[in-house]
């Protein structure tokens, strides 16, 4: 059975629910596993390289159902921590925080933009970029208003997936900026291993990443098909 490319991230089903799909061997589709066993379909997407390839998550594409899911996840992460706020990094991560601060039992979140206001202090930001959005100019800011929301408290910042590093490190050096530090990150989903070594040379190693769901990163076997590395 082969996935029309909207029909990815819309169906969870029981462990081994997508053997039929894969039982050639990963072509198309990732069967990505959630803490219960219970499975989401994720597409494969092939790196510029060609050699190279993740299982792709895209936040605002899946069912709620889907949502909800990995939000549920995400919180029992999140408890760990105790957290007294939620932090949600734009742009897919924000509806995952939202999601995240409701099951938490809190009234709100704090969301960092991507747009600058007037009212914004130019020193609590920082440039971004990511694997999916290299492009220049785009930067990562925190409303200089919500800093008493999160001075002396216990907080946790939720993106959507995390993989090179490069974006939730950027996050981590305009917050230091602040004095603010997170208890963990909480992410949808963990993709590969290089955001590990990138954290591990900075300054935030000891922060915790916890996640709903892990993917590999993958490389084209001689039989054509996709193999975790």
């Amino acid at each position: 059975m082969s996935y029309e490319p909207h029909d990815y991230w819309q169906d969870i089903r029981p462990e081994g629910g997508f053997s039929e799909e894969v039982a050639g061997g990963l072509s198309h589709l990732f069967p990505a596993a959630l803490p219960d066993g219970r499975e989401i379909a994720l597409p494969i997407r092939v790196l510029p390289s060609g050699d190279r390839a993740v299982a792709s998550l895209i936040v605002n594409q899946a069912s709620f159902a889907v949502e909800d899911a990995l939000a549920e996840a995400m919180a029992r992460e999140a408890q760990v921590c105790a957290p007294e706020v939620v932090m949600g990094v734009p742009t897919l991560g924000l509806p995952l925080a939202a999601n995240v601060a409701r099951r938490l039992g809190h009234p709100r979140m704090v969301a960092l933009g991507t747009s600058r206001k007037f009212w914004y202090d130019e020193t609590l930001s920082e440039p971004l970029r990511s694997i999916t959005s290299p492009g220049e100019g785009k930067r990562i800011y925190l409303d200089p208003r919500m800093l008493p929301l999160l001075q002396s408290r216990r907080f946790v910042l939720v993106d959507d997936v995390i993989s090179t590093g490069t974006s939730i490190l950027a996050v981590l050096r305009m917050l230091e900026k602040a004095k603010l530090r997170p208890r963990a990150i909480v992410v949808a989903m963990r993709q590969g291993e290089a955001w590990r070594d990138a954290l591990d040379a900075s300054a935030f190693a000891d922060i915790p990443v916890r996640s709903a769901i892990a993917t590999p990163l993958l490389a084209r076997g001689g039989d054509g098909m996709w193999h975790p590395l």
